[in-house]
């Protein structure tokens, strides 16, 4: 009968330990799923930010700054809200890549593409709207190369961002030459 009874013990000690370790796992688990969540929170005000900002920026130069000759202009003006706010999404996904410390020049072609394009809404069409374009456009392939390099995805958003940069160039050569 001793035996038995000793056996039993060493059964509810062996019990015991596999309670607390899991209630330990739980204790963890719940930390980890703590800090996963407060890094989800962060990384959506980051991603707000980043799209908001530029969409924003673009939003005021084109209501406020830009050139307002034309009635289907809100077209263009939308076109390029969208182009921001994709750009802005991309410049996200190679900074949580850490690719502006790997590769600055990706953050100084954001940049510079950006100001262009704050630029091009000031500007209007014509000759000088064609240069600022031109220029436009190719600081966007400079930055689809580079954020290729550090993200593909990020490279595949800036596409349609040069197609638009493309037809606005084309639009205001056909400005130009009229």
């Amino acid at each position: 009968m001793d035996s038995q009874d000793i056996r039993y013990r060493a059964g509810d000690a062996a019990m015991a330990e596999t309670e607390r370790k899991q209630a330990d796992d739980n204790n963890n688990n719940k930390g980890k799923r703590d800090q996963k969540r407060a890094m989800a929170k962060r990384g959506l005000k980051s991603l707000t930010l980043a799209v908001a900002a530029p969409v924003l920026l673009t939003l005021f130069t084109s209501y406020f700054l830009g050139n307002q000759a034309r009635s289907s202009s809100w077209v263009l003006h939308l076109m390029r809200l969208a182009s921001s706010g994709l750009m802005g999404l991309a410049a996200w996904l190679v900074w949580v890549d850490a690719g502006f410390h790997k590769k600055p020049n990706a953050l100084y072609l954001y940049l510079a593409q950006f100001v262009l394009c704050l630029t091009t809404c000031m500007v209007g069409s014509g000759l000088a709207g064609l240069a600022v374009c031109l220029c436009q456009s190719a600081a966007l392939f400079r930055c689809y190369k580079a954020f290729n390099e550090i993200s593909p995805v990020a490279g595949n958003m800036v596409k349609p961002c040069l197609a638009f940069a493309a037809f606005v160039a084309a639009v205001n050569v056909k400005l130009a030459i009229a």
